[in-house]
């Protein structure tokens, strides 16, 4: 169910997703609603940003920390940013999260969404051989243009902005 509510959060924004919305989105009536999420609309917004850490965290995050060649956990996560975000056709649902009107509400989640994210990429692009300081901006610049490049496809109306930023930020870290 959490995917389906993810949807509609997704497409209508936190404050956009109406209960008619996401009734008719998961199938169960408002009883069934409040009785799997008591703490209604935010709590289904939170366990929903939950769901969303969690995937990144084992298929984004866990391989840049362990995989053994950086290298290779970097290809890794752009290939599973492409595919998580359907090459462009799917927004970044703890973006929009966090340029919404509800972006104070959901602050720590997005916030350490994007600071895990951050800190395991760093990690992998100084043991790929990059200085400190040098990782760290490039990691910033990296997610800065992965999440631009979703809002661009968006805006565009065109998927394929996604695909070729993917493109140019691997051959920025000599990734093919």
């Amino acid at each position: 169910m959490l995917p389906q509510l993810g949807e509609v959060f997704r497409e209508h924004g936190y404050e956009g997703a109406s209960l008619t919305l996401i009734t008719k989105a998961t199938g169960l009536g408002k009883g069934s609603l409040y009785h799997l999420f008591p703490g209604g609309k935010q709590q289904m917004a939170a366990e929903v940003l939950v769901e969303i850490d969690g995937w990144f965290e084992r298929n984004v995050f866990v391989p840049l920390r362990k995989t053994e060649d950086a290298r290779a956990g970097i290809a890794h996560m752009f290939d599973a940013v492409d595919a998580y975000f359907r090459s462009g056709r799917r927004v970044c649902l703890v973006g929009v999260f966090a340029l919404g009107a509800a972006r104070d509400e959901f602050a720590a989640a997005v916030r350490g969404y994007f600071k895990a994210w951050d800190e395991a990429l760093a990690a992998a692009l100084r043991r790929a051989g990059y200085e400190r300081a040098e990782a760290a901006a490039l990691s910033e610049d990296l997610l800065a243009g992965i999440q631009g490049a979703l809002v661009l496809a968006r805006a565009a109306d065109d998927a394929k902005v996604f695909t070729r930023t993917l493109g140019r930020l691997k051959k920025r870290v000599g990734i093919k």
